[in-house]
């Protein structure tokens, strides 16, 4: 089963950039670049200030992550040419941005470009294509060239192509919706909108929660809203009644009302149509008891 969320790139440029949803993003980056990336915040890039000359390099969204690296993220829908140029001109637009004049090349800034393409991009049969900058010998067997034991103690990493931008290039309509491991998974999301219950990939609870709230209209959005207010009174009372010694009273206080409160959200979430499996995640209630109240 699944429900239909709102689009990833509306998320990027509503709700991705606060902090609390950095999880959504952070999920689904691990899960394309292979390794926990833990975002640091989310940067306004002059590349996102549209100017006579440059009003076409619009960075979608663009974070820094916790080892200093940048990640650029761009969705595009409609059918450009020259994008694989764009890319280039993107990631080349940020490193000379983020480097402070007089400061050596050391200083560079490792660049992720994550390019998520709606469109025929290319000729190829897969959906997900992976870029990186390698240097191979012409006389010696295709030798890649490495760096030296003081390079990698200076630099901090292992192989040179770790010091250029990495490209990610998906073509999301070429996936064919089956989802054969965790990364599908967040490709199935970004071409359908929906995320299965059986999907286990990192984010992709989090932004079923979360996506999924923002598809309620308006009145069910103030409900969930209010039940996430009362988790933070909630958790206020129990801090307050542990301090002042009286944490039995209180709690058995707050667990009546926080049942009469989760019937109230239910009530309201059900007249809004609502799924019966939504409602009971979203209150805590069982499923039985969700549908109890609908007789």
């Amino acid at each position: 089963m699944s429900r239909k969320l709102v689009s990833f790139d509306w998320a990027m440029k509503k709700i991705l950039r606060q902090k609390a949803n950095f999880g959504i993003l952070e999920g689904f980056l691990s899960e394309l670049l292979k390794f926990d990336i833990k975002i640091e915040e989310i940067l306004e890039s002059e590349a996102n200030q549209e100017t006579e000359d440059d009003k076409f390099n619009r960075v979608d969204l663009l974070a820094k992550n916790n080892k200093g690296e940048l990640i650029l993220i761009e969705v595009q829908h409609n059918s450009e040419i020259d994008y694989f140029q764009r890319m280039l001109y993107g990631t080349s637009k940020l490193i000379t941005e983020y480097i402070k004049k007089g400061d050596g090349y050391i200083n560079v800034k490792k660049v992720y470009s994550v390019n998520i393409v709606y469109f025929e991009l290319g000729q190829g049969r897969d959906y997900i294509y992976y870029g990186r900058t390698e240097f191979k010998g012409l006389h010696k067997e295709n030798e890649i060239l490495n760096l030296s034991k003081n390079q990698k103690d200076k630099f901090l990493v292992d192989r040179v192509y770790e010091i250029y931008p990495e490209y990610f290039v998906i073509r999301v309509n070429q996936f064919n919706d089956i989802a054969k491991n965790s990364l599908d998974e967040w490709i199935y999301f970004l071409k359908n909108e929906e995320i299965k219950d059986g999907f286990k990939a990192k984010g992709l609870d989090e932004a079923k929660e979360r996506l999924d709230v923002m598809k309620l209209d308006e009145k069910a959005r103030a409900i969930y809203k209010r039940k996430e207010e009362n988790k933070i009174y909630r958790a206020s009372l129990l801090y307050t009644a542990k301090v002042e010694g009286e944490e039995i009273g209180i709690k058995k206080g707050i667990e009546k009302g926080k049942k009469e409160i989760a019937i109230e959200i239910a009530k309201n979430l059900l007249k809004a149509n609502m799924s019966v499996e939504f409602i009971a995640n979203t209150t805590g209630l069982s499923i039985n008891e969700v549908k109890s109240l609908t007789s």
